[in-house]
């Protein structure tokens, strides 16, 4: 018979208990978020009820509520209640609740219900040591486990018990549960006006992932913490901050909102990188979203359309893959449900695109202009259409050749940041190499934007978004890989070749040079600290022997001096050059090459000069159809880009292929040239020709005096009304000189 003392410290030990311990559920109304197993009407809640409870083993993640619902069973039955650890018991823990329960049975006819928590951490010779007392009733189990009992659980014990499985708890469940124990004056904090500041409760229950130990834990720190000493007067107010609530639950807030707008932009980011092939900014969405808490059912149902709509035929198992991945994550959960994620992100980022089941809103079309009846048998029931939209300067990939366009993904402080590593081996040895060059083709774009390109084409003015947004649009990806391959082919660089490659902030030749000379050396010069950091995080994918040795430097060519400080060689058999326009001598650039070639060296200039360019009188005629106004314009431009003596050209870097080639020529090079036509699709905006015909700049005020004024705003005219009609096929000359010190 208990005393007042007794009382009394069974109290106090109570209260000194931890929050989760102190807030467990005494009755089945009091189980939150498990309504499937012990809502009303359910088998277990009426066995419970009934005291007619058979063996069973409860299987869920932690906190869950396992541990709690035995104590609930404990408080209910009239059975004897009997609790072992796994962990902690053996064989001879085993054996001592069998005696006490065969004894209860035989001398008072009362059973024993005997509360095993962990039961996968028994070995087999210690579940089989409980087998025979459970199938002759001698105690009813009550497993608790947070393995899956058909793979960690004797077989003949599974077979003999019901299993029952208990789900994390939404966010309902475990806000309710919060609330509770707010209000609670006998065991949880209903004595002070406990007040959490706005979205740090959330942030609680956002982070617990459906634990509620987790979350009662983390409520118990904060709480707690805010005053000193604890207990307070009955009374006095806490307030926990949002801070409190992140230090308590070892978690940063994200900004994330998942019924907001953050909610969505972040989807989109990760469909988008996912649809432009970027398995790097695709992983880093995928994460931001896991780690925030988003629904992975939401995340895979995104990916399921996605598998049609976007990868469709040019992969017809992508939609198979996703879904089996969905299913094993409805077996698994989390945190080995990561790994189903990653998996079906990684495969669609990196599958072939192809947008064919796009032709459905053709067919669409077609119904929406004539609402023809469905002959009699081929009735059958109708679809709706989806709506389809993109953010604001985004570039679809399905509009370009492969269904790609070199674009950047990931956030701008990221840029040039890679994640996913493809091996060489199986599925993923067949896409490296892809993978790699889009990243190559990213950098050249991303990474490229001082690049000035040639006159007229991309002035100073379209630098910044704009300009961005041109270089994507106009296609650049074809063009810059036929400039690449124009170079090495007339370098015929060798697998042994040392290369250095001046003014490859975009790294284009680079990434070629390391596939080419794989046994020798490629060095690259850039001109700041970032476009090197920059590119040797693209090469972070090469063992360290095979990386490039990068140099920074605001000159084009170094002196030999300045080779030997950076570079493992100060001689070298090549010297690539892919430039718009080179603001150095003819003469300067021969000598100073001079200097760092071997004597069978040879160096590889491609370049665009404005007198090569595109015309703006050819345009007006082939583009516009007005001949006559063409005719005009051609003369006033043959003025401008011919008459070395007009102002106009009075600068560096509008040398032509003639100067370069007597300059080298003059220094003992043996050169050859080679005029190149180059064409693409260009996007030209009203900025472009604003600038254009600017009375102030170069192009501007030579043309406003060669041309009359009427002449001159009705070509300005016609041009911003070609351009309201999509892009203009662009056309330019460049040359491609190779210089050999050899004969």
């Amino acid at each position: 018979m208990d005393d007042l003392f007794s009382i009394k410290n069974r109290n106090e030990v109570q209260n000194c208990n931890p929050l989760a311990d102190r807030m467990r559920p005494r009755t089945l109304e009091d189980i939150v978020g498990q309504d499937h197993i012990v809502g009303p009407g359910r088998l277990l809640r009426r066995a419970i009820q009934a005291d007619r409870l058979s063996s069973i083993i409860l299987y869920g993640p932690p906190g869950t509520g396992k541990t709690s619902l035995a104590a609930v069973i404990a408080n209910t039955t009239s059975a004897a209640f009997e609790k072992l650890n796994a962990v902690l018991c053996g064989v001879k823990d085993i054996r001592e609740v069998i005696d006490r329960s065969d004894d209860r049975l035989r001398l008072y006819s009362k059973r024993t219900i005997l509360f095993v928590d962990e039961v996968h951490r028994w070995n087999k010779a210690q579940q089989d040591a409980l087998l025979p007392w459970v199938e002759n009733g001698t105690v009813i189990l009550v497993g608790a486990t947070t393995e899956n009992p058909f793979f960690e659980v004797n077989r003949a014990l599974v077979s003999r018990s019901r299993i029952f499985q208990l789900k994390p708890l939404e966010n309902e469940g475990l806000m309710e549960t919060a609330k509770r124990t707010l209000a609670d004056k006998e065991r949880g904090y209903g004595n002070w006006d406990v007040c959490f500041e706005e979205g740090a409760l959330e942030h609680l229950v956002e982070v617990a992932a459906g634990d509620a130990r987790s979350l009662l834990n983390a409520m118990e720190l904060a709480v707690e913490t805010s005053i000193t000493p604890w207990p307070p007067a009955e009374g006095s107010s806490i307030t926990i901050s949002m801070e409190t609530a992140e230090e308590s639950i070892q978690r940063r807030a994200l900004l994330y909102d998942r019924d907001g707008d953050y909610h969505f932009d972040t989807i989109s980011a990760f469909i988008k990188s996912v649809r432009g092939s970027d398995p790097d900014a695709a992983l880093y969405w995928l994460a931001k979203m896991v780690r925030a808490g988003e629904d992975p059912k939401f995340i895979f149902r995104r990916m399921i359309i996605l598998a049609s709509e976007d990868v469709g035929l040019a992969d017809p198992y992508a939609l198979s893959v996703v879904i089996s991945c969905a299913q094993a994550f409805e077996r698994i959960g989390f945190p080995e449900g990561n790994f189903p994620l990653s998996h079906a992100c990684l495969y669609l980022a990196t599958a072939p695109k192809s947008n064919t089941a796009m032709s459905y809103f053709d067919a669409l079309n077609e119904v929406e202009k004539e609402d023809a009846d469905v002959p009699n048998h081929l009735r059958d029931a109708s679809r709706d259409k989806e709506g389809f939209g993109h953010g604001e300067g985004y570039v679809y990939p399905h509009a370009y050749r492969d269904h790609w366009a070199a674009q950047q993904y990931l956030p701008g402080s990221l840029r040039g940041r890679t994640f996913y590593i493809p091996s060489s081996v199986g599925y993923e040895g067949k896409i490296r190499d892809d993978v790699l060059c889009k990243r190559e083709l990213q950098a050249a774009i991303v990474l490229g934007d001082n690049d000035t390109e040639e006159f007229l084409s991309w002035s100073a003015s379209s630098k910044g978004k704009e300009g961005w947004f041109k270089r994507l649009e106009s296609g650049r990806s074809k063009t810059l890989l036929s400039d690449r391959d124009e170079i090495f082919n007339t370098a015929s660089v060798k697998r042994h070749s040392c290369v250095l490659i001046p003014m490859a902030n975009d790294g284009l030749l680079l990434w070629e040079s390391l596939r080419r000379s794989p046994e020798g050396l490629s060095a690259a010069l850039v001109n700041s600290s970032g476009a090197k950091d920059a590119l040797l995080c693209y090469a972070a994918v090469l063992d360290e022997l095979e990386k490039p040795q990068i140099a920074v430097t605001e000159d084009i060519l170094p002196s030999v001096l300045e080779c030997e400080q950076w570079f493992s060689s100060s001689q070298f058999d090549h010297i690539l050059i892919r430039a718009h326009r080179l603001n150095t001598l003819p003469s300067s650039l021969a000598i100073d090459a001079k200097q760092l070639l071997t004597p069978t060296g040879n160096l590889v200039l491609l370049t665009s000069p404005p007198r090569l360019g595109e015309r703006i009188s050819r345009i007006l005629e082939q583009e516009c159809g007005n001949s006559s106004l063409a005719a005009k314009l051609e003369q006033a431009e043959k003025l401008f880009f011919n008459d070395k003596g007009c102002n106009a050209l009075s600068n560096h870097g509008l040398w032509d292929e003639n100067e370069f080639k007597a300059a080298f020529e003059q220094q003992g090079y043996s050169v050859t040239v080679r005029i190149i036509n180059q064409k693409e699709e260009r996007f030209i905006t009203d900025t472009d020709i604003s600038t254009w015909f600017n009375k102030t700049s170069r192009w501007g005020s030579f043309m406003v005096k060669k041309l009359s004024k009427e002449d001159y705003f009705t070509i300005e005219s016609t041009l911003r009304h070609r351009i309201t009609n999509g892009p203009v096929l662009w056309q330019w000359k460049s040359f491609c000189m190779k210089a050999s010190l050899y004969q």
